[in-house]
């Protein structure tokens, strides 16, 4: 392949990428307006658990009575339109605060049901459908079942109605995509699937896995009828600065049953300090709506560009957003590889490394990630990851704020237009 002055190839990736930018202004201007509406929610929860200075502190040991983690949890709670919400650090992610409330609420013998197909590569060992002998739900005596999406890889609510015809605790229902080319399900949609499940099982458990959702629109799902929520503080609730932890929101009692798996029965929500971190979990809420449009304004402009230049993406430029994930259709490890390399080069931490791919811990496929972020694996700070499988689909997701993004996109655009694999724009 004939390789391209570089200087040439940045400045027609840079001029291909400002008009890409100005002409979503529209765009912008929609997510700036989500912004203040999110923010004021996550105001007017501060101002009537009246948070003050003291709620920083914390306690050692148990954590018993705990003011400032207590004061976290109602305001988590407020946001979210829930009873009662959990914020612990003691959750070492999404998946373990999913965990957490499915080994809290199911029982043997109970029948779960996933809606959206099969989970999160990370879920499929805690359900028992890969890997045997780490005591899983299914080993546990807990019955699965699963039903497909469509074609389009929508809910088909005529199967699902068919399958609530059979008694079932729980319904599983994963907002974003996952490792998969669907639609991330909007607020809407889940307030359909729990007004239907709701209407032919009163008492089933809508269980909404939300990480990557949160703030994306103005509700979130346990303000539309579900039952239960869970999700990671390094994605968008923790407004980039939180160093770790995770949440469990909805029902009173379905809280209270996680919170039983998370530390003991008899403990539940009572124990487990904050270790004086809780003006960083607070402040990471009141920047979480600002982060949050800034990672959707980002992810506009890669799909702008990567439609442009004959990419498949979804979603699609100028379509209704339901979580951070923007999906690249690659189809070709090597381009897939310069793109994740461009990315980490221009990370504010490791821009010296080059991802390469590596077995993940709870993932079947080796991965390759682009992510030198300053939270370890957070992805609502700017990242990339793929399954180094075809059609070599890469998922973007994150970014603080837009021009990093831009500046990370502009630099993967340059290399690969130097190494042959895609057209710009000429400069006169």
């Amino acid at each position: 392949m004939t390789k391209i002055n570089p200087e040439i190839s940045n400045k027609n990736a840079k001029n291909f990428v400002n008009d890409i930018e100005e002409g979503l202004y529209l765009s912008t201007k929609n997510k700036s307006n989500i912004v203040t509406l999110n923010l004021e929610k996550v105001l007017n929860a501060f101002s009537k658990s009246r948070l003050n200075v003291q709620h920083f502190s914390s306690l050692t040991g148990y954590g018993h009575g705990d003011l400032g983690r207590d004061t976290i949890d109602k305001i988590f709670a407020d946001v979210l339109e829930a009873q009662k919400a959990a914020v612990r650090l003691q959750f070492v992610s999404g998946t373990h605060a999913i965990a957490s409330a499915l080994f809290g609420v199911l029982r043997p013998g109970d029948n779960f049901l996933s809606i959206t197909g099969k989970p999160y590569e990370s879920l499929e060992e805690v359900i028992g459908l890969r890997g045997r002998g780490n005591g899983s739900l299914i080993e546990f005596g807990t019955i699965y079942e699963e039903i497909s999406l469509n074609n389009a890889g929508n809910i088909d609510f005529k199967v699902l109605e068919k399958a609530l015809n059979i008694p079932r605790k729980l319904i599983f229902i994963q907002r974003s995509c996952g490792y998969t080319w669907r639609p991330s399900l909007s607020i809407e949609i889940i307030k359909e699937i729990c007004n239907l499940c709701h209407q032919k099982q009163p008492d089933c458990i809508c269980f909404v896995d939300n990480c990557y959702g949160e703030f994306v629109e103005t509700k979130e799902p346990t303000a539309v009828g579900a039952d239960l929520i869970a999700g990671s503080l390094i994605k968008n609730l923790g407004g980039t600065i939180v160093p770790t932890g995770g949440y469990v929101a909805g029902k009173a009692d379905l809280v209270d049953k996680a919170c039983s798996r998370l530390t003991a029965p008899g403990i539940g929500s009572e124990g487990g300090i904050t270790f004086d971190l809780n003006r960083i979990i607070l402040q990471g809420l009141f920047l979480a709506p600002q982060m949050v449009a800034e990672a959707l304004i980002g992810a506009e402009m890669i799909a702008t560009a990567f439609r442009d230049l004959g990419f498949q993406v979804l979603p699609t430029p100028n379509s209704c957003r339901a979580d951070l994930i923007q999906i690249v259709r690659i189809g070709n490890p090597e381009i897939l590889q310069i793109i994740c390399k461009s990315f980490q080069e221009k990370s504010p931490i490791g821009s010296f490394l080059d991802p390469i791919p590596a077995p993940m811990p709870g993932y079947e496929n080796n991965l390759v990630m682009a992510g030198g972020t300053f939270v370890d694996g957070s992805t609502s700070e700017f990242s990339a990851d793929a399954p180094m499988k075809p059609p070599y689909d890469l998922f973007i997701q994150g970014g603080s704020h837009r021009s990093h993004v831009k500046i990370a996109l502009i630099h993967a655009l340059s290399n690969l237009f130097q190494a042959g694999f895609i057209k710009l724009p000429q400069n006169e």
